[in-house]
């Protein structure tokens, strides 16, 4: 067998070495790459989960102080854009919701496609236990709100609220916990909390729907196909991607599906790697750009806007009604019962596996983290009950923010616990 001997500039410096030791060298470079890759993601999320407990802080002082009457106006600004017959025009708080979302349902929908092609989904032996878990956190929360809301038939609008999991808000808390926390378990929440996202992305296009116009429909079916035409014609031109992505947008608006779904049909069709050079990723590069801009700004918006609970409004009441209580059990009992026990049932029928290094009770204080809905839970709840007008018999943002503190102070004191002599070598 013949040893071919390989030079390659790296970094300044030929290196040399037998083919196959070059191939040995660049899958170790890449695997180096993608870790570091994890832990960029991760420090932006714990960081943009810290920001989010501060938003929600700041919009809660708001509503809760002389500044209430200005934080209310904020929220009502009516903003419209007109192009000839076409109109927008909503309060401020709905172009939050509606509008600068998109940008994070879009940048979810391309984590999980190269999560799917190239990450750590893309491996079938470690989407078993995130996805046993994901499931159970969401069947069991929606079982106990069902059941607490079971003769509250007006309340069973917001049953998939509970199902959420916040992955800025857990990986923030994760994140107070240092380098004692190996890095495995934050991979299992992030891939958890993807499943966990898609889940509720399927529930806001199946159930959040109304008004359904048809002619804006086709016109959203037309854009799927000029993405699909641009996607195989192996366009990497990011600007006309975004073009077409902007009218979808409008027409999914329109359409009476809910907006924030276009971001993640838009993310189907951006290319991973560009045909005629394979170290080019379009996809990465957006990703990469995007990611800072949804953290530090998108998310953190969108709590203040949607966080502002007025204390004078919250009684023993409002508490202990049925939607507010469904949420509460759903996110701090349910969430880390169902995320527990299925990954456990999963593990015992031979469909998943514990990450090395990771013990059960580990396991099981990322469970109870999952029960910080926060995000996603305020986005479903505002989608559940759009025509509330405040105030009211309940506020199911009280059961969103008393669910997820406990969550947050339970998981925390259980891996505080439990994680406290572990080495810190893999954090």
């Amino acid at each position: 067998m013949a040893v071919v001997v390989c030079a390659e500039w790296h970094s300044g410096n030929w290196e040399y070495g037998t083919r196959d030791d070059r191939k040995l060298l660049d899958t170790e470079r890449d695997g180096i790459e993608m870790i570091s890759n994890i832990r960029t993601f991760l420090k932006l999320e714990s960081a943009s989960g810290i920001l989010l407990m501060l938003a929600a802080g700041l919009a809660m002082i708001c509503a809760n102080t002389g500044l209430k009457h200005l934080y209310d106006s904020l929220l009502q600004i009516p903003v419209g854009v007109q192009f000839g017959n076409l109109q927008i025009h909503k309060p401020l708080l709905l172009w939050i919701n509606d509008g600068l979302m998109v940008l994070f349902f879009f940048l979810v929908g391309m984590e999980l496609k190269r999560e799917i092609i190239e990450g750590e989904l893309s491996d079938t032996a470690n989407v078993g236990l995130p996805a046993m878990g994901a499931l159970g956190g969401m069947v069991v929360p929606g079982f106990i709100y069902w059941w607490v809301n079971s003769e509250n038939p007006a309340g069973m609008a917001g049953w998939a609220i509970p199902i959420a999991t916040d992955t800025a808000f857990s990986l923030g808390i994760l994140s107070l916990l240092g380098q004692r926390v190996p890095l495995s378990l934050k991979v299992f929440l992030v891939s958890l909390a993807i499943f966990d996202d898609v889940g509720a992305i399927i529930i806001i296009a199946l159930f959040f729907t109304s008004n359904l116009s048809p002619a804006m429909m086709w016109s959203a079916g037309g854009c799927l196909v000029v993405l699909l035409l641009l996607n195989r014609s192996g366009v990497t031109a990011i600007p006309l991607y975004a073009l077409v992505g902007l009218v979808m947008w409008v027409a999914v608006l329109k359409s009476g599906v809910h907006a924030t779904l276009a971001g993640v049909l838009l993310a189907m069709f951006i290319p991973l790697t560009a045909p005629k050079n394979r170290a080019h990723s379009p996809l990465r590069i957006l990703e990469h750009e995007l990611h800072t801009a949804v953290a530090f700004v998108t998310l953190p918006l969108f709590a203040f806007f949607n966080a502002g609970i007025s204390l004078n409004e919250v009684s023993m009441e409002s508490l202990t009604h049925p939607v507010s209580l469904g949420i509460t059990l759903g996110l701090f009992l349910g969430k880390q019962l169902g995320v527990f026990l299925f990954c456990i049932v999963g593990t015992l029928l031979g469909i998943a596996r514990l990450p090395m290094g990771i013990t059960a009770i580990q396991l099981y204080g990322v469970a109870i983290l999952c029960g910080i809905g926060f995000t996603m839970s305020l986005f479903i709840g505002a989608l559940a009950f759009e025509e509330l007008q405040r105030p009211a018999l309940f506020d199911e943002r009280i059961g969103v923010l008393l669910g997820s503190l406990l969550s947050a102070i339970a998981g925390y004191v259980v891996l505080w616990l439990t994680l406290k002599k572990a080495p810190p070598t893999n954090g």
